[in-house]
C-alpha cells in the first residue's frame, strides 16, 4: 500500500455469521470494527483509545507550520495543481489505521465491516452518526459516488491502486459493497478503507476536476477557516465534530487550529522557524540538523531538537533515470554513472555520518533483500529468467562504494569499461555514441539543497566525459515536469509500507509507464517486474509476502534503474516549548496529531 498509510492486526469478532456472498456462496463471512492485513487486530472492539496517544490532552491552541511552495487549489484528488497542505484533515475516510501495527483498518465513516474468509469482497456499515460539516448524513451513496468520481476524474494513481475492483453496489442507505476481479489480493478490502468520502450534494452542481480553491464540505476533524492563495491556510477544529469521542481519535486532534505558511525555500523557512514565526519543523537536511538551528532560542531551551526512532520501512531515494530518454536505455550505463556517485565521501563530508546507504527498495524492513537469493526467491524468479539479469539469481546487489580501500578513481575505472562496452567512446574528451552524439542529460531539482550533493556528483561524471547538468525549478513546475516525465535525471522518492501491495502497480508495472502522473518515474517496463509486482499484490499470507517482495526487489535493483541515495530509521524533529508529545510515540509514524499545546503564549 502507498503514499499513502500503515498499521497490524484483527481483534475479538464482534459476530461470525452466514450470509449470501456475492462472490462465494460458501465462503465463511465475519462482521468486525477492524480488519488485519495479517492476524488479529491489536485493539478488540470497544477499546477506548490508542496506546500512544494521551486521552487527557488537553484542547486548545494554534498549530502552525510551514510549507514551501504555493498552494493553488483545494483538491488534492485531481492531477491538477499544487494542493495545500494536510488538505486530508478535512475529511473522514471509511476506515483508519493505527501506528503502533504493521496494516490494521479500525472503523471509522463504517463502523463495522463484513468480509468472507477469501476477501472477494467487502460490505462497508456506515456508523448513523457519521455526517458531513453541514449536518447531511454520510451514506452508502457518498462512498460509491466518491469512488467512481475518483476512478473518473482523480489522479492516475487512483486506476491503479483500486484496479481489481470489479464493482461497487448501494445495497441500502447504511450499506455498501465492493467486489473484487478474480484472484488474491488480501490488501484489497483495508485500501478501500482508506476512501475518503465525499459529499454528492456537494459535488453534484459543480466540477470536481475544476475545483481548484472551491472550499470544499469535508466531515473530518477539521474545516477550511481562513486563506490566502498561495501565502497561508488556516483549518480550525470542528467543535461539533460527529467522531470526536471516536476511540480512534479519543487523544488526537487536539489543536484548536492549525496554520500553513508558504515559504520560497527551506533557507528561509528555517530561519523563520528560529524567530518564531512558527512551532515545529520535520527537518530532512542532516547539514541543517547539525549546524543550522544554533540560536538563542535553543540555548535557552526554547527550541527542543530530538530525534524519535522508528520502525517504518524507508522505501528507496535516489537519483531516478528517465528510461524514456535514449541516454539511459542501457543497463551498463545506468551501472556506470552508479559507479560515479560517492555515497562515502557525500557522508563524511556533506552529512555529518548521520546516514546509512540504501542497497533496498523496502529498506529498514524485513522486506529488503540480502545475500544471495533464498531457495524460496529463486522459485519465484525462474519463470522470468528471460527477462531478467543473470545476477539476480547468484549474486547479493551493492551499490558501487568507496568503502574500506576503494577510491572514488578505482570506480571510475570501472566506469569507464562499462561505458565503452555499452558502445561509448570518447572524443575530444566527450563520451558519444556511434552517431557522435554526447552522452549528455540534466538533473532536474526542487530542493536548492540538493546542489551540494548533486554538484560532486556532476564532477564525478563529467570526469568520464559525461555533459550532467543541474536545473533548478520552483515547486508548481517541478510537479508539472514529474507528471509529464519531463527530466532526464531527478531526485526521487519511493516510499513504502511494512505491507507493499497495490501501490507497486503505480511505482513499477509497464502499465503505469506512460501514465501521466503515475510513480514510476523511471519508466520501468519489464513483464518480469510486472508478474513479480501482481504476485506481491496476490501473496496469501505474511511469508509469502517476504519472499515475494524480496524477489521484486532483487529485480529492480539489478535493473540499475537508479542510484540508491541514504537512509535513516529516526524522525529528526524541532520544535517550540508551547508543544508537547506523549512518551510514547509509535513505531510506525510520528503520530503529530496526538501533540498538543501546553504553553498559548508560545515563541
Amino acid at each position: 500500500m502507498r503514499m499513502l498509510p500503515l498499521a497490524l492486526a484483527l481483534a475479538l469478532l464482534l459476530a461470525t455469521v452466514t450470509q449470501p456472498a456475492p462472490a462465494s456462496t460458501l465462503a465463511k463471512v465475519r462482521t468486525a470494527h477492524a480488519v488485519a492485513m495479517s492476524g488479529d487486530p491489536k485493539y478488540p472492539a470497544g477499546f477506548s483509545h490508542f496506546a500512544y496517544v494521551n486521552p487527557q490532552a488537553p484542547k486548545g491552541g494554534l498549530f502552525r507550520q510551514a510549507t514551501i511552495g504555493a498552494f493553488d487549489t483545494f483538491n488534492p484528488y485531481v492531477p491538477k495543481g499544487y494542493p495545500a497542505e494536510d488538505i486530508g484533515l478535512i475529511y473522514d475516510t471509511l476506515t483508519v489505521r493505527s501506528e503502533d501495527e504493521p496494516f490494521t483498518q479500525y472503523g471509522l465513516v463504517a463502523d463495522r465491516i463484513t468480509l468472507p474468509q477469501d476477501r472477494s469482497w467487502v460490505r462497508f456499515h456506515i456508523d448513523p452518526r457519521a455526517r458531513f460539516h453541514d449536518g447531511h448524513p454520510i451514506t452508502a451513496q457518498d462512498v460509491a459516488f466518491t469512488f467512481r468520481l475518483l476512478m473518473k476524474h482523480g489522479a492516475p494513481t487512483y486506476k491503479q491502486y483500486y484496479a481489481d475492483v470489479k464493482d461497487v453496489q448501494v445495497l441500502d442507505h447504511a450499506r455498501v459493497e465492493f467486489t473484487f476481479k478474480a484472484g488474491e489480493n488480501k490488501e484489497l478490502p483495508l485500501i478501500i478503507g482508506q476512501l475518503p468520502v465525499l459529499p454528492e450534494h456537494f459535488w453534484e452542481e459543480k466540477s470536481f476536476p475544476d475545483a481548484g480553491l472551491t472550499v470544499p464540505l469535508g466531515s473530518g476533524p477539521y474545516r477550511i477557516a481562513d486563506f490566502k492563495a498561495g501565502q497561508f491556510v488556516r483549518y480550525e477544529r470542528v467543535e461539533d465534530y460527529w467522531a470526536r469521542n471516536h476511540p480512534a481519535n479519543v487523544g488526537r486532534y487536539n489543536f484548536d487550529a492549525v496554520r500553513y505558511d508558504c515559504y520560497r525555500d527551506e533557507t528561509v523557512a528555517l530561519e523563520a522557524f528560529k524567530a518564531g514565526e512558527f512551532d515545529f519543523r520535520l527537518e530532512n537536511t542532516s547539514k541543517s540538523w547539525a549546524k543550522g538551528y544554533d540560536c538563542p532560542a535553543l540555548k535557552q531551551g526554547r527550541i527542543t531538537k530530538e530525534e524519535i526512532s522508528h520502525s517504518l520501512p524507508q522505501g528507496m531515494q535516489a537519483f531516478a533515470m528517465n528510461l524514456r530518454r535514449s541516454v539511459f536505455q542501457d543497463r551498463k550505463t545506468r551501472l556506470a554513472l552508479a559507479y560515479a556517485f560517492d555515497f562515502q565521501w557525500s557522508n563524511e563530508h556533506l552529512f555529518f555520518g548521520q546516514y546509512t546507504r540504501t542497497a533496498s527498495y523496502f529498506s529498514n524492513s524485513e522486506l529488503a533483500s540480502s545475500g544471495p537469493p533464498s531457495e524460496a526467491e529463486l522459485n519465484i524468479l525462474e519463470p522470468y529468467r528471460k527477462h531478467l539479469p543473470p545476477e539476480v539469481f547468484t549474486q547479493a546487489y551493492s551499490p558501487p562504494s568507496t568503502a574500506g580501500d576503494t577510491t572514488i578513481r578505482e570506480n571510475l575505472r570501472t566506469a569507464h569499461e562499462l561505458l565503452a562496452q555499452a558502445g561509448w567512446r570518447m572524443e575530444n574528451g566527450r563520451l558519444t555514441d556511434a552517431q557522435g552524439r554526447p552522452l549528455s542529460f540534466e538533473i532536474l531539482l526542487q530542493s536548492p539543497a540538493f546542489q551540494r550533493v548533486c554538484i560532486p556528483y556532476t564532477k564525478n561524471l563529467q570526469r568520464l566525459g559525461i555533459d550532467a547538468s543541474i536545473r533548478l525549478v520552483d515547486t508548481s513546475q517541478y510537479i508539472t515536469r514529474m507528471r509529464e516525465f519531463d527530466f532526464d535525471m531527478t531526485v526521487a522518492v519511493l516510499p513504502q509500507s511494512l505491507s507493499p501491495g497495490n501501490e507497486q502497480r503505480s511505482y513499477f508495472h509497464s502499465s503505469a509507464a506512460d501514465m501521466p502522473g503515475s510513480n514510476n518515474y523511471m519508466g520501468i517496463a519489464n513483464p518480469a517486474v510486472d508478474a513479480l509486482v501482481d504476485k506481491v499484490i496476490s501473496a496469501p499470507d505474511r511469508e509469502s509476502l517476504i519472499v515475494r517482495t524480496r524477489a521484486l526487489d532483487r529485480a529492480l535493483l539489478w535493473g540499475h534503474y537508479l542510484v540508491p541515495h541514504w537512509h535513516t530509521d529516526v524522525f529528526r524533529v524541532a520544535y517550540w516549548d508551547k508543544l508537547k508529545h506523549p512518551h510514547n510515540t509509535p513505531p510506525y509514524g510520528l503520530g503529530l496529531y496526538t501533540w498538543w499545546v501546553q504553553n498559548e503564549s508560545g515563541p
